[in-house]
């Protein structure tokens, strides 16, 4: 064991022949910190990576109509972020990934990783003074030891023995690192430790990328696992499964069995076997492995063809991850898989046999299909299958309440349905409303007026040489309205017409769509509209009506004309005077639970407007109303239907951004769907949620009728837990050229941008570095965090484009709501600019979601982080300034207090677990007790120590006397299982006093305003009353909320550690009838679980 590997505290340093690296020199290239991005300047607003902001918006976009000219102009896609501050971008830079180098080996085994240790490179040391040193480390050809120079020291000391290497990790996970002044610097995935010795002493290192790292531990790894026999695997690389299946598939065509085949036959067999490869880049491969040989026939020979199929279809970072949960074998076998599914994928309740069937179905090799082992072909098959797309499949099919009053979703909504080119001088074409309804839009637009022989047409009146006649309009409608939903499709009726031809509107509509069309009368004695579940498969007429209870049968009304606010605006003699419309009854009557109204102020509407009437308003005015009045906006469509379409002035049908306004609670925000760019992918993709079926249920401190929200929240939103989202870009796969690029080759420089849309707390914005002149599989490898303060309204949009570009950027983007990600390594697959899905074109990413200061959910986020060590925060009730009331809600203040400490404490002790064991904070529990139970060994091998189940809950007991670093483990471990049995048994206590507070609280509701009066509260000082007690109303139900959740994830870790236990065979040790009292155990809390829901039901 060498002295200057370890990383002890304060020791000086001793390699004195270079002079120490602080500060930025603690890491090079790579190394440096994730966030790479270009600082604000006018490239980067050109870029089209984000979402235009609202004044730049209301500008026109494109100047000619078209898709082959949306794509080509530019600029498009400017940033997303209102705000600066929330771009994290640093230089930019352009850095070349190792495997991405095109004139290199690419690592696809075991082997090449040790031939590139042997070879050598620079690594930086860094030590806990805060020192950094440049090193060059070399792996001894015997395989026995590593060395590194220079270094003043005896050669036999400046080395570090194979054999007395105790552990690999992967990241910043050691103490050395953690205490490093420079450790920000230091990218994450470039560095890694090797903990050696009786005492887990650290040699912490640095790698220029995260590939070199990746070789580096994936070859230390190999050879610990493998100390007895080193030499084995080199030498026998041409016997691993994968050789012996691709020995069989050569031998299969080859014919005439001479061993050869023409270059022809094995560029068709390896198309064949990997469709997205080009045939220019395998005749390539074969003419450099021809060249080193020094060969002048074309014929290709088996081990030719097995080398040229390695070179070409082995992506490196599967190959390490891999390696990585095989515990470094070049396959996995079923109880792999099964790990890796639990603890990385979030899947529950897998089986050996489920694993076994993921192994038939994906593994290329009759061997390894009878065996049961998946080699790295079968593997990248599966994590590119679509069982590993980054969409929850929960998520495909309708999976969330739709009993809800309507006003409490957002609906998939057009604008200007009719048109497939913009709303100036475009044509009306029935397609529009086919493409529509096929994409789930649930409330479409017809602008109808006189037509020729008494028939009702739909025209672009701004362009009046084609027309629809309005029966066949409807008769399309007809057929696809239920195609790809069946919740109630809204028709946004624009009535231009005589009376003679409304009266054959009204016909037609009756006829055609029948039983269909909704005209039961709203209830006056109902407070809200009916919900999707009820009005399934109906169709709702939107627009006004004559005044019930007359007889009249036509009347006037006023005209609510969006298409001629253009033309108002441009006239001269505009004037803001509404005309009035005749209308006649037996259209009207067609209108029921959706009538039009204008829109006055949000006093008059509370008061006076009813549930089944919904207000239209322009971008500008929806805005303004934003800007001014937030948390009334919020409120009032908490009941009523708003309705949101695009400005007048955008005479090029751009779009505006729907995130402001869903923002607001607003449920129908009309979008021009023949216009692709950034809103319209926020648009598609947060609609692809609850199975495509156009209705969205917002998040419940916008439905709920006491609570507080404001849409302009730049920090916590009350009663809502935030969490944080951690996203590595690893690779991506067969990016195309940009379809608008200029006269340029082939060859792209991509990179990628991660884009958080939400409210304005979260959007933020970061880059990867660029990679030159890679398509097929650039290797990324940086990792990024995002703090997320509603999750509900959150999205996450990627986007991938090329540094290098002429006339044209855009390569391809995927956006999906932050509630439909799944966690894990998944495969994003990217879409093009006008939305199609590109064929094997994707992005490769690990996903983890945590709480923001440890801890999280079981399954999907069964995951603890530390965002940095903050002061704990508690959230503040605020005073109303009426003593009755704030003197119960002063009773609360003590059961608040005690709820955070309690599961702060519990995420703390867990985040402290993960830290011993050396895991990265995204770590699951399951990987940490099976690290913990590699460590607590005894000499031979065995535990030492066991699993004693005491009240139902697992602790671990020492067996004899353990070394220190054992102790100060189960240390760690017993305060988590203390902190949880604590939060466990005492929570229903806490969470009931603070219910209690809430249900008092409510019990002045109604007579909050007469108490004001009373006490001579008024106007602004009355609004503020209510709004302070609408917001703790909303902190009591959510901290209520977060601690029943807390309890329900706690129980499931204590599962979980039991199960994992268990499956470490930590109980073995303990007596024969221990494993029996265990089994029983996790029955108890099984029970225990079930009972506590079934009681709260």
């Amino acid at each position: 064991m060498a002295e200057g590997a370890a990383g002890r505290e304060g020791a000086p340093p001793t390699d004195a022949e270079d002079d120490p690296r602080p500060g930025s020199d603690g890491a090079s290239g790579d190394g440096a910190s994730g966030d790479g991005a270009a600082p604000l300047g006018t490239r980067w607003r050109g870029r089209r990576s984000g979402v235009v902001s609202p004044v730049a918006a209301a500008a026109p976009a494109d100047g000619e109509a078209g898709l082959v000219e949306a794509a080509r102009a530019t600029p498009r896609r400017s940033s997303i972020i209102k705000d600066p501050s929330n771009q994290k971008c640093g230089g930019r830079k352009k850095t070349v990934s190792f495997s991405s180098m095109p004139s290199e080996k690419k690592i696809s085994s075991a082997s090449d990783c040790i031939s590139f240790m042997q070879a050598g490179c620079e690594l930086k040391k860094v030590r806990p003074n805060s020192r950094i040193y440049n090193r060059f480390f070399t792996l001894d050809t015997d395989l026995q030891a590593l060395r590194w120079e220079p270094s003043k020291k005896d050669p036999e000391k400046a080395k570090l023995d194979i054999s007395a290497i105790k552990e690999i990790r992967l990241g910043k996970n050691t103490e050395t690192f953690r205490n490093n002044g420079l450790a920000d610097q230091i990218c994450e995935d470039s560095a890694f430790s090797i903990l050696h010795g009786e005492n887990y002493e650290s040699l912490d290192l640095v790698a220029n990328s995260a590939d070199v790292a990746n070789i580096w531990v994936s070859g230390l790894r190999y050879l610990v696992s493998r100390s007895k026999q080193p030499l084995d695997f080199v030498e026998g690389n041409q016997n691993t499964p994968r050789f012996m299946w691709l020995k069989t598939v050569f031998e299969a065509a080859d014919i005439d069995g001479n061993g050869i085949m023409l270059e022809d036959t094995s560029v068709e067999l390896i198309k064949q076997l990997n469709p997205t490869l080009k045939e220019s880049k395998i005749r390539l491969k074969f003419k450099e492995i021809q060249k080193s040989k020094e060969k002048l026939t074309t014929r290709v020979t088996e081990e030719e063809f097995c080398e040229a199929f390695c070179e070409l279809c082995t992506r490196p970072e599967v190959y390490f991850l891999l390696v990585q949960i095989s515990k470094n074998k070049e396959y996995l076998d079923a109880n792999d898989l099964m790990l890796f599914l639990e603890a990385e994928q979030g899947v529950g309740q897998i089986t050996e046999d489920m694993c076994l069937d993921i192994i038939r179905r994906y593994e290329l090799s009759e061997e390894g299909r009878q065996k049961g082992f998946l080699a790295i072909d079968g593997f990248t098959r599966y994590l590119l299958s679509p069982e590993c797309d980054i969409f929850d499949p929960e998520q495909k099919k309708v999976a969330q309440d739709m009993t809800q009053p309507l006003s409490h979703y957002y609906i998939n909504a057009s604008h200007n349905t009719y048109l497939i080119e913009d709303q100036f001088r475009g044509p009306v074409d029935i397609n529009g409303y086919v493409r529509a309804l096929k994409m789930g839009c649930r409330s479409i637009e017809l602008d109808v007026t006189d037509g020729p022989d008494n028939e009702p047409i739909l025209c672009n009146r701004n362009n009046m040489t084609t027309h629809l006649s309005f029966r066949s309009v409807i008769e399309v409608i007809n057929k696809f309205a239920f195609v790809a939903s069946e919740y109630p499709l809204i028709l946004c009726l624009g009535t231009h017409c005589s009376l003679t031809q409304q009266k054959v509107m009204a016909q037609q509509m009756k006829m055609v769509f029948g039983n269909k069309l909704y005209t039961e009368a709203p209830l006056p004695s109902e407070s809200y509209l009916p919900s999707p579940e009820k009005l399934k498969r109906m169709i709702i007429v939107k627009g006004k009506k004559l005044p019930s209870g007359s007889d009249v049968l036509e009347g006037e009304v006023t005209d609510e004309d969006e298409e001629g606010e253009m033309s108002r605006r441009m006239s001269v003699d505009c004037n803001d005077e509404q005309k009035q419309i005749w209308l006649c009854r037996e259209l009207s009557d067609l209108v029921s639970i959706c009538k039009s109204v204008q829109y006055r102020d949000f006093e008059l509407s509370m008061k006076s407007q009813n549930y089944w009437e919904m207000c239209s308003f322009s971008e500008a005015e929806a805005s303004r109303i934003a800007n001014e009045y937030p948390e009334d906006f919020v409120n009032y469509n908490k009941k009523f239907l708003s309705r949101i379409y695009p400005s007048a002035m955008r005479i090029d049908s751009s779009n505006l951004n729907p995130q402001d306004f869903w923002n607001c609670g607003c449920q129908i925000v009309a979008m021009n769907f023949q216009t692709p760019g950034p809103m319209m992918d926020l648009h598609t993709g947060w609609f692809l949620q609850n199975g495509g079926s156009g209705y969205v249920l917002r998040p419940s401190i916008m439905r709920d009728e006491v609570s507080y929200f404001s849409a302009n929240t730049k920090g916590i939103v009350p009663g809502v837990s935030p969490l944080a989202l951690h996203i590595k870009i690893i690779s991506g796969q067969n990016f195309p050229k940009p379809k608008g690029a200029c006269a340029k080759g082939d060859v792209i420089d991509p990179y990628v941008c991660i884009e958080i849309h939400g409210i304005p707390a979260d959007c933020s914005e970061q880059r990867t570095k660029t990679v030159q002149q890679n398509s097929d599989n650039p290797i990324f490898d940086e990792t990024f965090e995002f703090q997320v303060n509603l999750p509900e309204l959150a999205m996450i949009r990627f986007v991938v484009l090329d540094d290098d570009y002429i006339g044209d950027e855009f390569i391809g983007q995927y956006t999906i709501p932050f509630e439909c990600l799944q966690p894990g390594y998944r495969h994003v697959p990217l879409r093009s600019f006008v939305g199609d899905i590109m064929e094997h074109v994707t992005l490769f990413v690990h996903i983890a979601i945590t709480n923001r200061s440890g801890g999280g959910k079981a399954q999907k986020r069964s995951l603890s982080v530390r965002m940095g060590k903050k002061v704990r925060e508690y959230t503040m009730l605020r005073n109303i300034g009426l003593k009755t009331i704030d003197d119960i809600f002063k009773i609360a203040v003590h059961p608040l207090r005690e709820a955070i400490d309690m599961r702060e404490n519990m995420q703390n002790a867990i985040v402290s677990v993960k830290e011993l064991c050396g895991l990265p904070p995204i770590a699951s529990l399951k990987q940490c007790l099976l690290t913990l139970s590699s460590r607590l060994l005894t000499s031979d091998n065995s535990p030492s120590v066991s699993l004693v189940m005491k009240d139902n809950f697992p602790y671990l007991e020492p067996l004899g006397t353990i070394p220190d670093v054992q102790k100060k483990m189960l240390a760690a471990y017993d305060l988590m299982i203390q902190e949880s049995r604590f939060l466990i048994e005492m929570s229903d206590t806490v969470q009931e006093k603070i219910v209690q507070c809430q249900k008092a609280g409510m019990e002045f509701h109604e007579e909050l305003h007469n108490l004001g009066a009373k006490e001579g509260l008024k106007g602004r000082k009355l609004n503020k009353a209510t709004e302070s007690f609408a917001w703790n109303i909303t902190v009591l139900k959510g901290q209520g909320d977060l601690l029943k959740n807390a309890k329900n994830e706690a129980l499931e870790n204590m599962k979980q550690i039991q199960l994992a236990c268990l499956s470490c065979g930590l109980s073995k040790a303990a007596s024969s009838g221990a494993e029996t009292r265990s089994k029983r155990s996790l029955e108890a809390i099984e029970e225990k679980e079930s009972g506590e829901e079934n009681g709260k039901l």
